[in-house]
């Protein structure tokens, strides 16, 4: 999103996030537990879009408003009319078409004719000074290249100097999964009425959507009472995971952390992981590594055990250890193939990482007691498909990977996706472009390992520790900007987030 670590009203968005194709259902449903129309729905909608609108952009007086031929454009022209009452100069473009409008939005066009309001032709030219542009075009349901009398429509919105409002999704963004398949509105703000898609926070949803907002358009109760199918966690989630110690706990209750990786040459990976474990409050870290590593790693961070990677060793730690991390640094050599093999059998927790994932790619296999952490690279060789598909529906990535290697998978990227075996998914709606750097990966996978050692179940370990990884590199953003940023910066923010009842306290 256009700046996602000033996000203003992030503390309104609810935590749920539910399939595009629900949508209907829970506007239906909705609108019968409150004995109202989906008219009157719409109704809120409106009023609620041009509420935000007012309050961000006070000073806008002439509204450019483009509708489009179904309930997005409904909405459209319920703004339109608030607009026009309220006393604002009021320009709108339609797209219209042969077919007739759905029940709801003919009503709101027809309230807008009826408050004196005019509809210019979507080819109509568009007025000199517009302090504001509504889209209205698109809303949920698109799932190919918008037509082109809209995708003219989108590029001329694009390149007029007014910043863009979008109401539910900006037209041309796939809701469904974040996939953008032609034109694109690029938004500064979007509403999101009743409920978050996948396509507000994955795929380019951050491109394009700007600074999200949300209205439960009075469904808040009953919505409440919905299970939804997915989760959108932030900050505010941590405490769900993390609670404060026992004063009588000591190092053995919070995890004996194994880490294999780091070939010659790749001491900074496997250090950048333990260090990332430790400073999340794993009890122990141990990295068994390249025999020319172990002195730099020592030298950089004397509070992790180091010691050369040898099957005796490999054997003793593995007895030792809760939890193993292994891929940061490993090289697809023998050396790193070898210690694989004797790590893939180990029955605790464990995750994999790097050029683990590169080689479990050649040899397949699915494990219950495994974490993947792949980016789409990663993920396209394991599906043996090309990156572009990865990114083609990043939800449909995930649980294919689940499906076919087990346990727990979290695909990286910008609006991380995690997926469990047992069908859970959600998204972490923390991070920023700053992370898209080198080490980065390895330190999540420390994280991860960290917080399996301190008893969370692999699924609950994958989403704190992508919640955690993205808020430190948020706070780093916040106090310095995202050019730069290195991973190690992260270490330094990693205390507040570990620890979120300090954190809540201090909000």
């Amino acid at each position: 999103m256009t700046n996602h670590t000033e996000r203003e009203n992030a503390h309104s968005l609810p935590h749920s996030v539910w399939p595009a194709q629900a949508l209907r259902r829970l506007e239906s449903e909705g609108a019968d537990s409150l004995g109202i129309t989906l008219y009157e729905l719409m109704l809120r909608a409106g009023a609620a879009a041009f509420e935000v609108i007012r309050c961000r952009w006070p000073q806008a007086r002439h509204w450019l408003v483009l509708c489009g031929h179904g309930n997005n454009g409904g909405d459209g022209y319920v703004v339109a009319r608030l607009a026009l009452a309220a006393g604002y100069q009021v320009t709108l473009l339609a797209c219209e078409s042969e077919r007739p409008l759905p029940e709801e939005a003919e009503a709101a066009r027809n309230g807008w004719l009826n408050a004196g309001g005019e509809i210019h032709a979507a080819n109509a030219p568009w007025p000199e000074q517009v302090d504001i542009i509504v889209d209205a075009l698109l809303g949920t349901g698109l799932n190919r290249a918008p037509a082109d009398d809209y995708a003219q429509l989108i590029e001329k919105a694009n390149r007029y100097a007014a910043p863009v409002f979008a109401i539910d999704m900006p037209s041309g963004l796939v809701a469904a999964n974040g996939t953008v398949p032609g034109a694109v509105i690029t938004a500064e703000a979007t509403l999101a009425p009743i409920a978050i898609k996948p396509g507000h926070l994955t795929g380019k949803a951050r491109d394009y959507v700007g600074e999200l907002y949300y209205h439960g358009l009075g469904l808040d109760s009953w919505l409440a009472g919905q299970q939804a199918p997915m989760a959108r966690y932030d900050a505010r989630s941590l405490i769900r995971w993390l609670t404060p110690r026992r004063p009588t706990s000591h190092k053995g209750d919070h995890g004996r952390l194994l880490v294999v990786g780091g070939d010659r040459g790749t001491a900074g990976a496997i250090r950048m992981t333990a260090e990332a474990a430790l400073r999340t409050g794993a009890g122990l870290v141990r990295v068994l590594t390249h025999q020319d590593n172990i002195i730099p790693i020592l030298a950089a961070r004397p509070e992790i055990m180091v010691d050369a990677l040898t099957d005796e060793a490999l054997q003793q730690a593995l007895e030792w250890a809760d939890i193993v991390v292994i891929g940061p640094g490993l090289g697809q050599k023998d050396w790193g193939k070898k210690a694989l093999r004797r790590v893939e059998n180990f029955p605790k927790p464990m995750l994999w990482d790097a050029d683990a994932l590169n080689l479990l790619a050649f040899n397949p296999d699915k494990r219950q007691n495994r974490i993947i952490t792949p980016h789409p690279g990663e993920a396209a060789r394991l599906l043996n498909v090309a990156t572009a598909e990865i990114e083609s529906d990043r939800l449909l990535a995930a649980q294919r990977l689940v499906k076919r290697y087990g346990g727990v998978v979290v695909l990286k990227g910008a609006g991380t996706v995690i997926a469990s075996e047992s069908g859970e998914m959600a998204f972490a709606d923390v991070g920023n472009v700053g992370m898209a750097s080198g080490g980065m990966g390895d330190v999540l996978s420390g994280i991860i390992g960290a917080l399996c050692g301190q008893k969370l179940n692999l699924y609950d370990a994958a989403c704190a520790g992508c919640v955690v990884h993205g808020a430190a590199a948020d706070a780093v953003a916040a106090r310095f900007g995202t050019r730069g940023m290195l991973a190690t910066d992260l270490f330094s923010e990693l205390y507040q987030f570990v620890n979120p009842e300090k954190l809540n306290n201090k909000a």
